[in-house]
């Protein structure tokens, strides 16, 4: 950015310009407002120290005074525009002070017309506000655009690493592995329902390919991956896991980000005894208007290796389609997760 040096860096969401930068600029303008004095060659050294005096000071103010009504200190929203009230009443507060400035400089020099330097004063008083002033906005667009930037790069960084993550769930050779030995178990004794499974699998492997450049789903079409995705697992443990959905017809309809439910699910299984002594039960409800998937807690005695990736990558996708985040709870009983439901979420 052209304007990045004179933006402090101490913060990438904090908006300051160095105390310098401000300091040197407004002396500038004060010796720049005392060269036609100067040029005149007729004048005193004094009135042409105070000429730059007056506009230093004044220089000063409408540095601190329009720095400190943009939104990093006061309560307004972001804006873009140049003209506005802001600068409306930048203009008009300059006008005040420069002229007290110009009352107080005709109190300690009687001898000089006050009208004729009002008018002369309020001139340049306004063109060293616009100056500022434009100077500044151009600081603070660019200091915004900065900001959509990194926060631009960092959803699309959070974007890949989302998609990754759903690559390695679309093709996770473990699943796939088991799904075949299943399979393999099942034609072998002639289980009627193999043809069933193959379905399903089939179901489970066209849905993941058809999705993977899809952010967001229809719960409904969570739910039918979700429904290919259990048949399979409870083919593998038959009565050692259950699934109980209790979702309401209206929020079947709201969009959700693809395979969250299938990810919860396989943690579940992953960390959880999946046994006919012991079953996994798991239940899907919708209550106001959240999304609660619990489970049992009965950890196993060797735990898997867990990087936490999974629910992680759920929160941001979250944090980032609804502004809210998931919340995770275990109570040495249950592990719940609650989604937020957002009716507004769109493709």
């Amino acid at each position: 950015m052209i304007f990045g040096r004179y933006i402090k860096a101490e913060s990438s969401k904090v908006f300051l310009i160095s105390q310098k930068v401000i300091w040197l600029s407004a002396l500038f303008m004060g010796i720049l407002a005392s060269i036609p004095k100067i040029l005149q060659l007729r004048v005193s050294l004094t009135e042409v120290i105070v000429d730059c005096i007056i506009a230093f000071f004044y220089s000063l103010f409408v540095w601190f005074y329009n720095l400190y009504t943009l939104p990093r200190y006061a309560n307004h929203a972001i804006t873009t525009r140049f003209f506005g009230a802001r600068l409306i009443r930048s203009l008009l507060l300059g006008i005040v002070v420069m002229g007290i400035l110009v009352i107080v400089n005709q109190l300690l020099f009687k001898d000089r017309l006050i009208g004729t330097m009002m008018l002369m004063y309020q001139f340049r008083g306004i063109l060293i506000n616009l100056t500022i002033y434009m100077f500044l906005y151009l600081l603070y667009q660019s200091f915004i655009n900065r900001i959509i930037a990194i926060e631009l790069e960092r959803t699309k960084s959070d974007h890949i690493e989302a998609q990754y993550e759903l690559l390695k769930q679309q093709v996770n050779p473990h699943f796939l592995f088991n799904s075949l030995n299943t399979l393999k178990s099942m034609v072998e004794i002639g289980d009627e329902h193999s043809a069933d499974f193959i379905v399903k699998l089939s179901d489970f492997y066209r849905y993941s390919l058809e999705s993977r450049k899809k952010d967001v789903v229809p719960m409904q079409e969570e739910l039918k991956l979700l429904e290919a995705y259990f048949y399979l697992l409870q083919a593998r443990f038959e009565e050692g896991i259950t699934l109980q959905l209790d979702i309401s017809p209206e929020h079947k309809k709201t969009m959700i980000p693809v395979f969250t439910l299938q990810l919860l699910v396989e943690n579940a299984v992953k960390h959880n005894i999946v046994s006919i002594d012991q079953p996994l039960k798991i239940e899907l409800i919708s209550s106001d208007n959240n999304l609660i998937i619990k489970n049992n807690l009965q950890l196993k005695s060797i735990p898997e290796p867990s990087t936490k990736i999974g629910l992680e990558n759920i929160n941001q996708r979250y944090l980032h389609l609804t502004g809210r985040q998931i919340e995770v709870r275990a109570d040495g009983y249950f592990f719940t997760v609650k989604l937020p439901i957002n009716e507004h979420i769109s493709h």
